[in-house]
């Protein structure tokens, strides 16, 4: 079978058969097909398509390229969630630990900030000592004895992608469902849950811009997942404004804390809760999503989900006391100061993916792999889209390293919000379900 066959067959528009996928990847991997065919390959599918088959043999040979994990020496169902992107998302901080104390383990492979989007790796290394990387046999001992993990992924795991999505990165073939849709899932695959939620964000803060675009996305993860064997439910979750009131790492964390002690923006709050249902009906813990509500309202309130962060924060070395009084171990910043409002009416608009960029220049993100992180920066909004704003009234307070960089963050904040004389609605959190 050769890589010049499998290639012309996907360039003049033919279907794939599993046998020759897993040869191609399996060629990639073990560098017998040089970067040029792979390339040239890849172009293919970004001109031609793949169908959902073979989008789901694409991801389950990724998946099979390295070492995939089996909790079933650990717990009967194992959950797993992944966002695809956003500003603001913290949902991880939260979702992981309240799942986990309402019965459902969790073992959560994260990845880090990358542009506008925040990185749940970054996030939770602000907790001081806090440590992402846990072997396989560590991971394991943790579930079982307090039922989440949340850790950096394995270069054991689903190298095939990485391969090829280093080659994507350099060949302008990145935009492209069926890629993106098995790459993700590949990941998800190897790592080894029963039972995966995929929280898939659309709109300016997100990579999926429309609706159609993000729900073409979640379709093929969820088609993949069940030919995989593994139930998937994908919600489409609007990302044109922020997500809670926080962007940046230890101002996140913050919100998270303060959500699981049953405060913190109602928007966030809802998102969770409404994340953590879907993960606890697909696992088994409730018959449907009404009694999971109530479920992972229950957990919330009696400060269950607050406890089992505390004990994961503990497991993996971080200071526990950020679940008590985390301004007193977070890192903070030296220039912080709020940005008023010029003039009065109602916020239009938050356009979520300059915040983004806004926060990553002060150096919560980084626009390149491997660029340093600042911890202690970011942003704290006070108003949301349909809030009424009065003149000299706070819009968002900056943490900056300095005023040189809170004065440039200032400009950019304010050309983020459209203040206009109409009211208009809040935007809805989510906008479907498969």
């Amino acid at each position: 079978m050769r890589a010049v066959d499998i290639i012309a067959r996907k360039r003049d528009g033919h279907e794939l058969t599993r046998d020759e996928i897993a040869a191609f990847v399996d060629g990639c991997t073990r560098g017998t097909i040089p970067d040029y065919q792979t390339a040239a390959w890849l172009m293919a599918i970004v001109c031609r398509g793949m169908t959902s088959q073979e989008a789901t043999d694409l991801a389950l040979a990724m998946a099979a390229s390295g070492q995939t994990l089996d909790w079933s020496a650990v717990a009967p169902i194992v959950a797993d969630k992944h966002s695809t992107g956003g500003v603001g998302d913290k949902t991880t901080l939260v979702v992981a630990p309240l799942v986990a104390a309402a019965g459902l383990p969790v073992a959560k492979m994260s990845g880090r900030g990358l542009s506008f989007t925040g990185g749940t790796l970054d996030k939770l290394e602000s907790i001081p000592g806090f440590r992402v990387e846990r072997t396989v046999d560590e991971m394991r001992a943790q579930v079982a004895r307090i039922g989440v993990v949340i850790a950096s992924q394995t270069r054991e795991l689903a190298p095939a992608d990485g391969l090829l999505y280093a080659l994507r990165d350099a060949t302008a073939t990145v935009p492209s469902i069926p890629l993106i849709a098995s790459s993700i899932m590949s990941k998800k695959l190897a790592a080894g849950a029963n039972i995966i939620v995929l929280d898939v964000k659309v709109g300016l803060g997100a990579f999926m811009k429309t609706l159609a675009e993000a729900r073409a996305l979640a379709r093929l993860m969820v088609q993949i997942g069940e030919g995989a064997g593994r139930p998937v439910r994908a919600v489409l979750a609007a990302m044109d404004q922020p997500l809670g009131n926080a962007i940046g790492n230890a101002l996140e964390v913050e919100e998270a804390v303060q959500v699981l002690r049953g405060r913190g923006p109602r928007d966030l709050r809802d998102h969770c809760l409404l994340l953590g249902a879907h993960m606890l009906v697909l696992g088994g813990r409730a018959a449907s999503l009404e009694d999971a509500s109530r479920l992972a309202e229950r957990t919330l309130s009696s400060g269950q989900a607050l406890e089992r962060l505390a004990r994961c924060v503990e497991a993996q070395g971080g200071d526990t006391r950020v679940v008590s009084a985390p301004r007193a171990v977070l890192p903070s910043a030296r220039e912080v100061r709020a940005v008023a409002a010029p003039r009065a009416g109602y916020l239009q608009a938050l356009h979520a993916e300059t915040l983004g960029l806004v926060a990553m220049r002060l150096g919560a993100g980084r626009e390149r792999k491997g660029d340093p992180i600042d911890h202690g920066v970011g942003l704290l909004l006070h108003k949301k889209v349909g809030d009424e704003v009065q003149a000299g009234e706070p819009l968002a307070t900056i943490h900056a390293r300095d005023s040189e960089s809170w004065t440039r963050a200032s400009q950019e904040v304010l050309a983020a919000c459209a203040i206009g004389d109409e009211p208009v609605p809040a935007p809805p959190l989510v906008w479907e379900t498969l």
